[in-house]
């Protein structure tokens, strides 16, 4: 591999890993592409060539990958949950979680949380050693 090739692929790799960790912040190209020390038309370029995906479409998975996890580990309502992961408007949110998971937010919730499931909270309360014997 060639070093121009080498520097360019931890370029992208510091713009990746900083939409990793700023998922939620308000990230745009000239930012990530300032990360990257590149020109907008090349990140976004070179972006799509190394991971397969625009940016754009990556932080938009990694925000829905994320409202994934807070839907089933929370009681947070969706409208919460879709603010909370980065995203300004409840109906983009909704048709980018669709369009990526392939069924609606709150479908997705009910779909993974069986009817009657005990919350884990008294579940890890029941279960929990008792110091009386």
């Amino acid at each position: 591999m060639s070093r121009a090739v080498e520097q360019s692929n931890r370029a992208m790799l510091r713009a990746r890993d900083a939409m990793d960790r700023a998922y939620a912040e308000p990230l745009d190209i000239p930012t990530l592409a300032k990360i990257a020390h590149v020109s907008e038309a090349h990140f976004i370029r070179t972006f799509r060539a190394t991971f397969g995906e625009t940016p754009h479409r990556y932080l938009q998975r990694r925000r829905v990958e994320r409202a994934m996890s807070l839907l089933l580990e929370s009681e947070r309502d969706v409208t919460e949950i879709c603010f909370a992961v980065g995203f300004s408007s409840l109906g983009t949110f909704s048709r980018t979680f669709r369009e990526i998971v392939g069924e609606s937010p709150t479908a997705f919730r009910k779909r993974r949380s069986p009817a009657g499931a005990v919350p884990s909270c008294f579940t890890k309360a029941w279960t929990r050693p008792s110091s009386f014997g």
